[in-house]
């Protein structure tokens, strides 16, 4: 097992990685004092491993309520929020009380985002049980629901207490998510670390096959790499942008789908990363060699490099107002990384 602590003074926390490792939950909750506990999840997680957590979880006889939410993007919305909310309200719940949530990148979203506004804040852990969620979503305090007119534009910043990362879960997971997830990983490598992306290239049969060892060096190599930027920049003022590295360009092709599935989130950002190595060749900053290994590799892993391999057309002027409603604009520029 791998343990990481995110140094944010008050807002410090630790992330486990391992397998087999959920029972840290029982040994986290033994030390505290919480009135009450919400567990957050959807149908999907519920029907494999619920059932199995839940029992981890209970045997403090704190847990009152499981929401169960429909998997997906589109669940990131003002009525699942409002849902969470009332039902916690309406369960008597006091600034004692803890929201956990148990599932993939959304689920951490709109949980972490409801346990920031109620009661002015609760605390809640994450238990990501994805790789996307694993080496991005979970770490780093970016809580958010969607809107209309964009993703993540609803949220806060909002650390949880701790953060477990049980790899098990890893091998549920169908191929496509699973390699959704690792496009995250790659934008590590290539925002940071030349070793690691190297590495990435030389294990990439490794990674698809799900091999335990090389899961935890991944899961882990990414969080280290994100507590060091987010310990350094909490709040994206600077340093920090560097993570939106491929997010500026593939939200617009989330939004444009309505976030329905038929692009997910991982696939828009390999697409997002190859558009950005392109725009940065144009600006003289990236030789052609390495913007075709960086697709190369995403290829290898069988991500999308083109907006074209999800959609033979798209609306060039949607996509394009939908580039000007990034939530990074400051004085109507945007920032590209």
């Amino acid at each position: 097992m791998t343990k990481i602590h995110i140094n944010l003074n008050q807002n410090s926390y630790d992330i486990f990685i391992g397998s087999n490792i959920c029972h840290k939950i029982s040994e986290f909750l033994e030390g505290k004092n919480y009135s009450k506990i919400i567990l957050i999840t959807d149908r999907n997680l519920a029907k494999l491993h619920l059932e199995q957590f839940e029992h981890k979880v209970s045997k403090t006889n704190l847990l009152i309520k499981k929401i169960i939410l429909d998997a997906g993007e589109n669940s990131k919305n003002f009525t699942n929020l409002e849902k969470i909310t009332e039902e916690a309200l309406n369960l008597h719940i006091d600034r004692k009380s803890l929201i956990i949530a148990f599932g993939g990148g959304v689920i951490g979203d709109i949980s972490g985002f409801s346990a920031s506004i109620l009661l002015r804040g609760i605390d809640f852990i994450q238990v990501p049980t994805t790789l996307l969620a694993m080496t991005d979503s979970s770490v780093g305090g970016k809580t958010a629901i969607n809107s209309n007119c964009g993703k993540n534009l609803i949220g806060s910043f909002y650390q949880p207490k701790l953060v477990i990362c049980d790899l098990d879960f890893l091998h549920s997971l169908p191929d496509r998510d699973f390699l959704s997830g690792y496009a995250e990983v790659v934008k590590y490598g290539l925002i940071t670390d030349l070793k690691f992306f190297e590495f990435l290239e030389k294990n990439i049969d490794r990674i698809k096959a799900r091999d335990a060892k090389i899961l935890e060096e991944i899961v882990a190599k990414s969080c280290k790499i994100k507590a060091n930027v987010v310990a350094q920049d909490e709040k994206e003022y600077g340093l920090r942008r560097i993570l939106n590295f491929g997010h500026t360009f593939g939200h617009i092709f989330e939004t444009e789908t309505n976030y329905s599935g038929e692009i997910l989130h991982g696939e828009a950002v390999a697409i997002g990363m190859v558009l950005a190595a392109k725009m940065s060749q144009d600006l003289g900053l990236l030789s052609k060699n390495d913007v075709e290994r960086i697709k190369s590799h995403l290829k290898e892993a069988n991500l999308p490099v083109s907006a074209y391999n999800v959609r033979k057309k798209w609306n060039e002027d949607s996509l394009t107002t939908h580039l000007y409603k990034d939530k990074k604009i400051k004085n109507n520029a945007l920032t590209f990384i």
